[in-house]
């Protein structure tokens, strides 16, 4: 028996080192890819016992992997739209018009006590290397779509930067569904989509982030202004269904540090937190 006592006691260490060891399951925009792969790799070397798993997507697309109940710890959505439809605290109920009165029950996915706004981003009309089409504004790009000069590169409606877009074609008049009958518009899942068809020069300009445009290598030409869309705020908040919810708030508070904003603020990004 007393032979047995060092090896059970090895086993037990053994066992309770390896219960530390955590998998985070983060879902965030695909214009975080850059900024959160590297803040990623800093804060796993700080904690060797937590393993980060990204899944990078438009906001619109992540949503609805969280809805269908995928594993997920962490989302940090390219819009508060989304993230305001997962979280029961801010999202209204949705009447279904039953006799009764009754609605159906909000999505309740968000620990809302977690959440917080993250960063801020800018809505941009980027060119390719040369600017072939020598579109240089929003005012210009309008005109020339009028025209049915260009072909211009946005996301589907479902993105947030494709609503964004939405939002700027409303700002100067123009009727997305008229457009999109022209052949002037071509969409992409996400603003990585947007920016690769950009820079590959099968789009002639894009509505894209500032901080894809960056990564991209594209051009900006004009930025868009408060008055022309809504503020680019990306919220980030752990899920009530995370499996390590106190590991899940140690990294969103990492989230918060200089260290991480630094590395959002190199990438073109306005650190909020």
């Amino acid at each position: 028996m007393k032979r047995l006592l060092p090896l059970l006691l090895v086993l037990l260490l053994t066992a309770c080192g390896g219960s530390r060891d955590v998998e985070l399951t983060v879902f965030a925009a695909s214009s975080l890819q850059e900024a959160l792969t590297k803040i990623g790799e800093n804060y796993q070397a700080e904690h060797p016992g937590v393993t980060l798993v990204f899944n990078f997507d438009s906001s619109g697309t992540l949503k609805t992997q969280i809805e269908e109940g995928a594993d997920c710890d962490i989302f940090v959505s390219a819009g508060r739209k989304q993230m305001d439809e997962l979280d029961a605290a801010v999202a209204p109920a949705v009447n279904t018009g039953a006799p009764d009165g009754t609605g159906e029950a909000r999505l309740d996915f968000i620990e809302s006590n977690t959440r917080f706004n993250l960063l801020e981003n800018n809505v941009v009309l980027a060119v390719p290397e040369g600017n072939p089409a020598g579109i240089h504004s929003f005012d210009g790009l309008k005109t020339a779509l009028e025209f049915g000069d260009i072909l211009l590169a946005t996301g589907n409606s479902d993105v947030p930067v494709g609503q964004y877009t939405q939002e700027i074609f409303a700002y100067l008049g123009l009727d997305e569904a008229s457009l999109n009958a022209a052949g002037v518009l071509t969409y992409g899942s996400n603003v990585k989509e947007v920016a690769t068809q950009v820079s590959e020069g099968t789009a002639d300009c894009g509505v894209v982030y500032a901080t894809d445009a960056f990564s991209a290598g594209l051009t900006v030409v004009d930025t868009a202004t408060a008055e022309m869309c809504a503020q680019v705020i990306y919220p980030a908040a752990a899920l009530k269904t995370s499996k390590a919810p106190e590991k899940a708030q140690a990294f969103l508070d990492y989230l918060r540090t200089s260290e991480a904003g630094a590395v959002l603020e190199a990438m073109g990004f306005t650190p909020l937190a």
